[in-house]
This record gives C-alpha cells, structure tokens and sequence, in this order.
C-alpha cells in the first residue's frame, strides 16, 4: 500500500449560493490523501504500469470541478470523494476543500471528509 498526497490543487468553480457566488467563480484549494494498492512485483520494474495513476485522478477532479457549479462545499467534497473511490486500487482516501474569503474574518472554511472500502 501507499499513500498518495495532493496537496493546495487550486481550482476556480461556482462554489456558493449567495447571488454574488452563483455569477462568478471562487478558488477552492484541494487536498487529497489516497491509500491505493501497489500490485506485487510493480516496483522491481521501476515503470509505471500498473501503479496507481495520481495524475489522471488528479485531471478528472480539475474537469469536475472547473465544469460544475455547487452551492455547498459538502457536495462538492462528496463528489470528488466519490470519483476517486471508483478506482478498484484505492482503499481509502480523505479529501479536504478548502474555500478562501468564506468569512469575513477567517482566511478560510474548510471541509474534510474520508472514506474506506
């Protein structure tokens, strides 16, 4: 097993529903923590066939979250939780988001939310 970190991924969405939020895109800083399965005998290789793939995972959240719009940072921690647990290889992973300027005097609100199979 390994874990994989993706540490302040920043991505501008609809992330809100005040009236200002549902018109202009905010920043949302992603963390991601992934516990993935190394199959026996990869590492001898030292080539990345059959290794857990953080790059493509990494893209599909940067889509999914550039494409949609949300009003609560729950849901939007909840989905990107989601589209990593499809993978077979992950066996846990937790995913932090973290919106700047939520408050008027916090620098931000984050969100935390993990998962097992």
């Amino acid at each position: 097993m390994a874990i994989i970190r993706v540490k302040n991924l920043l991505i501008r969405t609809y992330i809100g529903f005040n009236p200002e939020e549902l018109i202009n895109k905010q920043d949302v800083i992603i963390n991601l923590e992934i516990e993935a399965e190394i199959p026996e005998g990869a590492l001898e290789k030292d080539e990345p066939d059959g290794i857990y793939d953080y790059k493509k995972v990494t893209k599909r959240i940067i889509n999914m979250v550039q494409e949609g719009r949300f009003k609560l940072l729950e849901v939007l921690t909840r989905n990107i939780l989601g589209l990593i647990m499809e993978d077979e290889a992950v066996k846990w992973a937790r995913v932090e988001v973290d919106k700047p300027h939520a408050l008027r005097f916090a620098e931000s609100v984050s969100l935390q939310m993990e998962r097992g199979k």
